[in-house]
């Protein structure tokens, strides 16, 4: 959160029992950062309360009567659609949760550190939405006083569209558990076949999902690609050596060492030494 600047956060707790309902509200209040709008009994009044109040984030059951969580997601016009904060008794739905870009998911009884921990998540990403706003109003006026076309500035704004859309955690799927990630965790990623393969130490998660879904998430400043099938985290990166035949290698912090191409040399240049 940027010095000097305090966020709150207004929202919506829905969920189909009454003393689950009111006893999250009651602890997101006590925490004094999280103003709550409205208790909905179930979809068809979150999506009212929702249109209505435009809130900051939804803390949200998944299964109710009706609508359900992900089917009221649905229906949310992408201009009104909050932070989603997923609070259910099942961890069956982590996955599907993670795909609708959630911020958190929490798992019946909440405990409370996880509650804070998803609460300052979405005080974090609110600060970051902001901030982007801002961006975007000043390259507004740079555009404008510099005469320059929006042409000239469309991979300024494709990146900020890429941060708005930047996750911190991955959810990898598991047989009947799910395992989350933190990105940072992340050394390096490599595509086999259909699969992405995320290697976090000395373990190696194995996700369902294509190279370009996965790059779109991950901060293009901190992960690279260094092969057409290969991601590494440039701050684990720990040598890079060139070869005779003009190939490079990277040695990772841990000792791993990965082929670069020459065709992605560009891409971590300032790992060289000026020539």
């Amino acid at each position: 959160m940027p010095q000097g600047e305090t966020f709150s956060l207004t929202a919506l707790v829905v969920d189909d029992e009454k003393l689950a309902r009111e006893g999250l509200a009651l602890r997101l209040e006590a925490l004094g950062s999280v103003d709550i709008l409205e208790q909905c009994e179930n979809g068809r009044a979150a999506l009212r309360a929702i249109t209505a109040y435009e809130p900051d984030v939804v803390f949200l059951d998944i299964q109710m009567p009706g609508i359900s969580g992900f089917d009221l997601i649905g229906q949310i016009q992408g201009d009104a659609m909050p932070m989603l904060v997923f609070v259910t008794a099942f961890d069956a739905f982590a996955i599907d949760a993670f795909q609708f870009h959630a911020v958190d998911y929490l798992l019946k009884p909440v405990e409370q550190d996880r509650l804070q921990a998803a609460v300052d998540r979405c005080l974090e990403r609110k600060a970051g939405r902001t901030a982007s706003a801002d961006k975007h109003k000043l390259l507004e006026m740079v555009v404008s006083l510099s005469g320059k076309s929006e042409d000239a500035i469309r991979d300024v704004l494709l990146t900020d569209h890429m941060l708005e859309h930047r996750i911190d955690r991955l959810a990898i799927k598991d047989g009947s558990s799910t395992s989350f990630v933190s990105i940072r965790d992340i050394d390096w990623i490599d595509a086999a076949g259909d699969y992405m393969c995320v290697h976090v130490g000395n373990q190696t998660h194995i996700m369902r999902t294509t190279m370009k879904e996965l790059e779109s998430k991950l901060d293009a400043s901190v992960f690279q690609r260094v092969h057409r099938s290969t991601i590494v985290n440039l701050e684990r990166v720990d040598k890079v050596s060139s070869h005779m035949n003009g190939e490079y290698y990277l040695t990772l912090i841990g000792g791993s060492t990965l082929k670069m191409s020459r065709s992605y040399k560009n891409k971590i240049k300032h790992f060289f030494p000026e020539s």
